[in-house]
């Protein structure tokens, strides 16, 4: 099975998509001028392949959301590039308040087949462009959210994604884009709503997704030279959120910790560890632990953007304290 970067798999996942629906269209900042794909080059070369049906458009992330939101309600399936996630800002009362609740407005007669594309998290660049969203889309009923970590999901899920009748959020880890995975050639899909066990252990679970399930895995590697066995769980949905994989793996294990690069108050990792308390508390030995980052506006200087966030060393360090403390 070949390996392509995440970039790429997200690149093939809409020119498979375009070619098999006609009603496909991609519609974004500087997606065909600037470089030929957009900030980050997941649409390098589809203005070419498809120059009606891949456009730029203006600097007005409201407008974009709101013209696509139109566009499915007419029959398209639009695919919204929005620059980062800090720029839906812009955009949120469409999102909120239209995208997500137009369907149940009409009583389900009106569909929203469209998908929402944002790259979310940091990349040294500040306060207010390196902002992880995770939490507030998913608390958005009406939506569906998804945050592939691997290029073989980042595929399958985005194929997903166009092909739903809903509205879907697809975030994309900044930090992921260049990173390397096995994609088969041959068509497939990854379900919206489905976990999946990443590595299978019996010490400690983890539940993550996105960038930190990637540092779950080296983690994971690290500790296992010590004879560690981590067992990961790959949330890859936060919205439906499918908990059975952890509360499974947790039967097992009686120790989880959840990981998630948003801050921690308030964050994803709090509805999931208490909905794993809810259903699990009598599997547990050690209260849920969380690993997130911390409270405070991004940094822009390196050092201090990575004190802020949580890494493989960081995950080490939590599973350690858990196995040692006595409860």
């Amino acid at each position: 099975m070949p390996e392509i970067t995440y970039k790429e798999a997200l690149k093939r996942a809409l020119r498979e998509e375009m070619t098999r629906d006609k009603n496909v269209v991609i519609w974004g900042e500087d997606i065909v001028a600037y470089a030929g794909g957009g900030a980050y080059g997941v649409t390098t070369g589809l203005a070419k392949e498809f120059p009606d049906r891949v456009r730029d458009v203006p600097i007005a992330e409201e407008a974009i959301v709101g013209v696509a939101l139109g566009a499915a309600m007419g029959g398209l399936r639009p695919v919204a590039e929005i620059m980062t996630v800090n720029f839906t800002l812009v955009a949120w009362d469409q999102i909120v308040q239209h995208v997500a609740k137009v369907s149940h407005m009409f009583n389900g007669q009106i569909k929203a087949p469209m998908v929402i594309r944002t790259p979310n998290g940091h990349g040294r660049t500040a306060a207010t462009h390196s902002q992880n969203f995770d939490g507030w889309f998913a608390h958005v009923p009406g939506l569906k959210v998804v945050v592939p970590a691997t290029p073989y999901d980042a595929k399958g899920l985005l194929k997903s994604a166009i092909r739903d009748d809903d509205p879907v959020v697809v975030l994309e880890s900044i930090n992921l884009y260049a990173t390397k995975g096995e994609v088969p050639d041959a068509e497939y899909i990854v379900p919206i709503g489905v976990s999946d066990y990443k590595r299978r252990g019996s010490a400690v679970t983890i539940v993550s997704w996105g960038r930190m399930l990637v540092e779950s895995l080296k983690a994971a590697e690290l500790l296992s030279k010590e004879g560690i066995e981590l067992e990961v769980v790959d949330l890859r949905s936060l919205r439906p959120l499918d908990l059975s994989l952890a509360l499974e793996s947790v039967r097992q294990t009686h120790r989880i910790i959840v990981v998630e690069e948003q801050m921690r108050t308030v964050g994803m990792g709090a509805e999931i560890a208490a909905s794993i308390q809810e259903m699990a508390f009598n599997d547990l030995d050690a209260p849920v632990a969380r690993v997130s980052g911390l409270d405070v506006p991004m940094p822009y200087a390196r050092n201090l953007e990575r004190a802020t966030l949580p890494y493989a060393e960081t995950v080490v360090e939590a599973v350690k304290a858990m196995i040692q403390k006595q409860y």
